[in-house]
């Protein structure tokens, strides 16, 4: 993907090195002061949310890092081109996400995560959170090198936010999200990560092979195919993301067609 010296996007936070948010102080003296305050009719809300002193410490990015960080700002700046101008074809304006960069462990509106749990994007805040990390995992634990391999992930996050904002990739009313619905929500997500992808070969910007490693990384990361690698078996009830074929084929789909149409995964029985 040719992506050196383009435009990034200002909507990236930064909280490397900072951590989940935690109770300032820690400890008994923490609870101390939190009695303190609420004695004096204070709010310990305030308190509980306060960073620890160490945010104030400027985080020391790696060359790596440092490429890695510019390259998820270029894509998500592709994004915001292609949702932005895809939605005002519909009438209706793009909200930009945020696209939070943390290291270990970070809070949000969904809880708080580590970064075992990969990237993932919370409805609550409207951010997408990745621990640029996790790309080493994909190219060394999942073997899904490349550029382009990293920027689906990108892509199918900013899927679940384009989700959000139209009020698709959810259960039913009344109904609680079964690992079927999630299922489609996921396949939905790869869907319009593919979309992203057509506009991003109209845009010029792809190189030879760069489908071929999103592919591969869609493949990557398919229930089977992580259940057959972690335990030698798979358990297709316990599927939460499709299998490996599923998620290659939506997202070649969202590919071809470019179209936000297609995609609708929670009507169809042919996943």
């Amino acid at each position: 993907m040719q992506w050196k010296g383009r435009r990034g996007s200002a909507n990236v936070e930064d909280r490397r090195g900072r951590g989940g948010k935690t109770l300032v102080g820690g400890g008994i003296g923490g609870i101390i002061i939190l009695l303190i305050v609420t004695l004096l009719g204070g709010n310990p809300g305030e308190l509980l949310n306060m960073d620890t002193g160490s945010s104030v410490v400027p985080y020391e990015e790696t060359q790596q890092e440092k490429e890695l960080s510019q390259f998820v700002s270029v894509v998500l700046a592709d994004t915001e081109e292609v949702w932005t101008e895809l939605f005002e074809q519909e009438g209706l304006e793009y909200e930009k996400p945020i696209l939070v960069l943390y290291t270990d462990s970070v809070q949000s509106a969904c809880g708080a995560a580590g970064s075992s749990v990969g990237p993932f994007y919370c409805p609550g805040d409207h951010k997408l959170y990745i621990d640029l990390s996790f790309y080493d995992e994909l190219r060394q634990k999942f073997q899904a090198p490349g550029d382009f391999a990293m920027a689906y992930v990108i892509a199918h996050e900013v899927g679940h936010h384009v989700q959000t904002l139209l009020g698709t990739g959810k259960a039913a009313p009344g109904r609680q999200m079964s690992n079927e619905d999630s299922v489609r929500m996921e396949l939905q997500a790869d869907y319009l990560a593919g979309v992203w992808a057509h506009h991003a070969k109209d845009m010029n910007v792809l190189e030879a092979g760069d489908l071929e490693e999103a592919l591969n990384a869609a493949s990557a990361v398919g229930d089977d195919t992580i259940q057959k690698k972690g335990q030698g078996y798979v358990v297709p009830e316990s599927f939460t993301h499709g299998t490996a074929e599923q998620r290659k084929r939506w997202f070649y789909k969202g590919f071809e067609l470019g179209s936000i149409e297609g995609g609708d995964t929670f009507r169809t029985n042919e996943l």
